[in-house]
């Protein structure tokens, strides 16, 4: 990609946001159009199901894997200078990390990168959870809880190049990438086609996937053609979500990257997404029952994400495509944690029982059990129903979120 004549005409800085910032924009179309979120193709399939939204979570994936690698394959990428790939990498993190960040998204209803896409369609529950998210990813990375990171972070450190690569780690050649990468993708297909996915989880799915490829060829073609440095990477939303949350608390510092135009562009992107098909709608907490679930999940994916070097995207998509070791690691790890977490919390009622029935999370409790939730006999008043019919069990996650206010449990 020759962006040299970019470059000469608006300089390397405002290339490279103004690049971050279009990146984000089609990103955010597409996952808010979409509906994509790791989050709830973990719930499906946790619970015995490779539905839709798994279809759709395997199509972005998939194509994320192949067109990286084949971009690689035909020599126009090359990853090595990655930080997954070119610095010591924490096993300890990835997992300690990505079994946080995923009890986290099962908490708040959705990683880090549908927060944002939420709340840029007036999700105040989003926009809650992304600030706190944001300011716990911060203080793990420059500020009080930096030292609890770094010590879990040392626990189990890696750093040759040989194992931090996972195709080099089992032996593989770079072309098995691309073979990897097709039979992901045609087992995707496969899913998608059972599942019937409408048109715009098809497209929302192949431009979530295709962001991540293009992400990492702009940078990696700024890294050898603009004059200030520029590290290779893609999309991630942990640590770019505490750089655009110091931006704004404080003065500029430094150049501005990738990353502080990745941020708002997806916002704006899910905005207009939003806006064109009608979705914008104010939602917010009807108590305090639901919101100390939301800040609890928060802070462990802003812990978790910058624990494990990257969230759902940053890890799960960015460094899965380019088969990084401890980006796979974590991405496991999520998906066992959200399992956990959605098993303990939604349908076993193990653990903020009380408060979660009582509030917003009962009808999410209810389609979880497949049937509605109740409160035990000296714990209950009165039950007031808004809802005019109980939610299907198999109603979609987005359901829920849409519809978790609709009943409410007053209490003594």
């Amino acid at each position: 990609m020759d962006l040299t004549g970019v470059l000469e005409a608006f300089g390397d800085s405002s290339t490279i946001v103004v690049g971050g910032l279009l990146i984000g924009l089609l990103f955010g179309g597409f996952a808010q159009r979409s509906r994509f979120c790791l989050r709830a193709a973990v719930i499906e399939f946790a619970r015995g199901s490779v539905g839709p939204k798994m279809a759709l979570w395997l199509v972005a994936f998939a194509t994320a894997v192949l067109s990286t690698q084949a971009l690689i394959q035909a020599g126009l990428l090359d990853v090595g200078a990655a930080r997954q790939l070119g610095a010591a990498g924490s096993l300890s993190g990835a997992i300690i990390g990505g079994l946080m960040f995923g009890v986290g998204m099962i908490l708040t209803r959705g990683c880090s990168s549908r927060l944002l896409v939420l709340s840029a369609t007036g999700n105040l529950r989003a926009l809650l959870s992304g600030l706190i998210f944001a300011v716990t990813a911060q203080a793990s990375l420059r500020g009080v809880l930096a030292p609890v990171r770094e010590t879990l972070a040392g626990l189990w450190v890696v750093d040759a190049p040989s194992v931090l690569n996972g195709l080099t780690l089992l032996g593989l050649d770079a072309q098995a990438g691309v073979v990897i990468g097709i039979v992901l993708f045609g087992l995707a297909l496969y899913f998608a086609a059972r599942n019937r996915l409408s048109a715009w989880a098809w497209v929302g799915g192949l431009g979530v996937g295709a962001t991540i490829a293009v992400g990492w060829l702009f940078t990696y073609s700024l890294s050898y053609q603009a004059w200030d440095p520029v590290a290779v990477k893609s999309l991630s939303f942990t640590g770019p979500s505490a750089d655009a949350l110091m931006l704004v608390l404080s003065p500029l510092s430094g150049v501005l990257d990738f990353d502080n135009g990745l941020v708002p562009g997806v916002f704006l992107g899910a905005f207009l997404a939003a806006w064109v098909s009608g979705d914008l709608r104010l939602q917010g907490f009807t108590g305090g029952y639901g919101m100390r679930r939301y800040i609890v999940g928060a802070a462990f994916m802003g812990f978790g994400g910058m624990l494990a070097g990257g969230c759902a995207v940053g890890a799960g998509l960015t460094g899965g495509s380019v088969f990084a070791l401890t980006a796979w690691t974590a991405l496991f790890c999520m998906w066992v944690g959200a399992a956990l977490a959605d098993w303990i919390v939604d349908r076993a009622g193990l653990l903020l029982q009380d408060d979660a029935a009582a509030g917003e999370n009962a009808q999410a409790n209810a389609i979880a059990r497949g049937g509605w939730v109740f409160l035990p006999e000296w714990r209950r008043r009165r039950t007031v129903d808004t809802a005019a019919e109980p939610i299907p069990v198999s109603a979609s996650v987005d359901a829920v979120d849409a519809t978790e206010t609709g009943r409410k449990v007053l209490v003594s």
